[in-house]
């Protein structure tokens, strides 16, 4: 799988000349290219350049007598080849808010549906915009309405584009960008999944609680969030009862049941398990909810979001989370 958007850090002294010769030169004699001005101004201390690739790819670079920073979705130009990544984040932030200000530009561009949405697509900005999973991340965005079963897009966008409007990331965005992936297709179960654990935040939000992601426990691996007063929660969303052999009050229970036996083996009472029922539509929500099973693992949350924003579900056992007064 490729990886999105990140710079490509090549110290040294760089001149037009030399990026002319090392960088266009070798991309355009592969694939063809047009070397043009950038869309908009320089960053300040740089000078800079775009290339407009023939197969419609898009790379830029800016340099200066110290180092030059390349970012691009298509192919790396072999004077670049054994150069470091690095993330958005860690290039200077006139180099960072210029790259992403070019690409965001080109995006909107191509997908004017977005330009309502301007916090999660610059967001979602580096798997958009990535090599391969730019067609694909798209789609799950504007075809499978993010992931919501029998919802309009624009809703189910602005719903996650408020979510991420709550600046609850901002300190996290490309770890929790990168979640949502960049294959060539569409995998809606595992796409949905990660959409999971946006909605997990929100409620951890809605319930008041900071977090952080990718909270490291014994045993090698991490766990989805570490609330600000040390609560562990890992999120896991059941496939809708249409997608697998279980109905909804078994497939609930297989799912969490799973990640007993991975993830949360011997951590019953140190995790909160929330079983994100988003996928469900309404008829298979309304018997989960009317008869409220119970998962192996306690503490859990069981809950639903809808694109309005409305959520319901219950507690299993002692979370020690502000959760229970949201659901009424």
């Amino acid at each position: 799988m490729a990886r999105p958007l990140r710079f490509r850090y090549a110290p040294g002294t760089w001149t037009a000349d030399r990026v002319r010769r090392e960088v266009f030169g070798p991309l355009d004699g592969n694939l063809g290219a047009q070397m043009t001005s950038p869309w908009y101004a320089s960053p300040d201390g740089f000078e800079a350049c775009r290339f407009d690739v023939d197969n419609g790819d898009t790379a830029l670079i800016c340099w200066n007598d110290e180092a030059a920073y390349w970012l691009g979705n298509t192919e790396t130009p072999p004077s670049l080849w054994h150069t470091d990544k690095h993330g958005l984040a860690a290039a200077p932030t006139v180099v960072t808010e210029w790259a992403e200000r070019e690409f965001l530009a080109e995006l909107l561009e191509a997908e004017p549906w977005l330009a309502p949405y301007s916090t999660l697509a610059r967001f979602f900005l580096p798997v958009l915009c990535s090599k391969d999973g730019a067609d694909s991340t798209r789609s799950f965005l504007r075809d499978h309405a993010c992931g919501f079963p029998d919802a309009d897009a624009d809703d189910a966008l602005t719903f996650y584009d408020a979510t991420l409007a709550r600046g609850i990331f901002d300190a996290s965005r490309e770890t929790m960008a990168a979640k949502l992936g960049t294959s060539e297709r569409v995998d809606h179960g595992r796409m949905a999944a990660t959409m999971g654990e946006f909605d997990a935040a929100r409620l951890l939000d809605d319930a008041g609680h900071g977090f952080a992601p990718e909270a490291a426990v014994d045993g090698g691996y991490s766990l989805d969030y570490r609330t600000e007063a040390g609560r562990l929660v890992e999120v896991t969303r059941p496939l809708p009862a249409a997608q697998r052999v279980a109905g909804p009050i078994a497939g609930l229970r297989e799912t969490a049941d799973a990640k007993v036996d991975d993830q949360l083996a011997g951590r019953a009472g140190e995790v909160v398990l929330f079983v994100d029922c988003t996928s469900f539509p309404d008829d298979d929500w309304a018997r989960v909810f009317g008869e409220q099973p119970e998962p192996t693992h306690q503490p859990t949350v069981v809950y639903r979001y809808r694109p309005s924003g409305r959520l319901a579900g219950y507690v299993v056992g002692e979370t020690g989370l502000d959760v229970d007064a949201l659901f009424g």
